[in-house]
């Protein structure tokens, strides 16, 4: 077992380290990284002195853990394969992000981590609020273009609203929000939350909505911004990342060993070119599952880096809801009411 610390660029560089048990000896429970990752991906290193590092090094297997540049990196060098033979070995992608936008997987490594970072600082901004009535908090979680955790977070921490890029919204909808804060505000209750995908629109900033805010509610609450920025990465990992990156870690082992027992030759040589020994490895409807990047492919959006179709979306309409938002039960009225009407 080989550790490459700092990515693809630590292998072009020969920061190449055998390891033993004592050598990680009590990482499970360590935050961060211990091994190093960097931004650069296989093509951008050079398939070529990767592929000339991996025949250098004779490694039978590669275990790639990390973001959507993992992914993108195994199918770089799937498709590289038939130029570079040295390719043709069990390439695994273990999907370690906050943003959780791999394909092939449900959850990433991380990012449950990063979600009890946000609804903690989100309570004690909440906390902050009840001290000056009527004051509403836009925050800005990060995520890339994948809207999970600013969606997730504002379901968690009672949010009137997670503006994401999925979803796009109009100033209508926002106008829409500045009216629901107004009611909002002449209840008990007398503070707002909004939180904001990074990337979840071009031109309204967080900046903009909150001067937005400023200016539609005058007299009736004022509107402060947070970014949270890198604290949001938290600490020391939540026990279920620690399970589940211990699960998926043995998972990728055993996968990666059986495929070379299947097709090792007498002299050591391991030729995997199947589109099964290119795979990634993530919890799909409660089962693990290896899926090969060559059909991850064409469910992936990959200008905006992250997979078509998301299963939390399904959520969204719950946060509306939960947030006693007038426009849901007008939108169910209208539906039933043409329901109705087709009857």
């Amino acid at each position: 077992m080989f550790a490459i610390f700092d990515g693809f660029e630590g292998l072009v560089n020969n920061q190449v380290k055998s390891l033993n048990w004592m050598s990680v000896n009590g990482w499970s429970s360590v935050g961060g990284s211990l091994l190093g990752c960097q931004k650069a991906g296989a093509s951008k290193t050079g398939l070529d002195k990767v592929a000339a590092k991996i025949r250098e090094h004779n490694f039978h297997a590669l275990l790639i853990i990390g973001g959507y540049e993992a992914y993108t990196s195994v199918l770089q060098m799937y498709e590289a394969r038939n130029k570079h033979p040295e390719f043709q070995i069990p390439l695994i992608c273990i999907p370690a992000t906050i943003s959780n936008n791999v394909p092939g997987t449900e959850f990433s490594i991380g990012a449950d981590t990063a979600l009890n970072e946000i609804v903690k600082i989100c309570d004690k901004i909440k906390q902050s609020a009840q001290g000056s009535k009527r004051r509403v908090f836009v925050i800005e979680t990060m995520g890339g273009y994948c809207g999970y955790l600013a969606t997730l977070a504002a379901l968690a921490s009672g949010a009137d609203q997670a503006y994401i890029y999925e979803e796009p919204f109009t100033i209508k909808d926002l106008i829409d929000d500045v009216d629901h804060l107004r009611k909002k505000m002449e209840g008990h209750l007398k503070r707002g939350l909004l939180l904001r995908n990074e990337m979840a629109n071009e031109h309204y900033t967080t900046d903009f909505i909150t001067k937005l805010l400023q200016e539609e509610g005058k007299g009736v609450f004022s509107a402060r911004s947070n970014v949270l920025g890198h604290m949001q990465q938290g600490g020391l990992p939540t026990p279920f990342d620690r399970a589940f990156a211990t699960k998926l870690g043995c998972k990728a082992v055993t996968y990666a060993v059986s495929l070379i027992e299947k097709v090792a030759t007498n002299d050591g040589n391991v030729v995997c070119n199947t589109p099964e020994s290119a795979v990634v490895l993530g919890l799909l409807k409660r089962q693990s599952e290896f899926t090969p990047v060559e059909s991850l492919k064409a469910k992936t959006d990959l200008e905006h880096r992250m997979p078509l179709e998301q299963w939390w979306l399904k959520l969204r309409p719950l946060l509306r809801i939960l947030a006693k938002h007038e426009s849901v039960y007008i939108g169910d009225f209208i539906e039933s009411g043409v329901d109705e009407v087709d009857e």
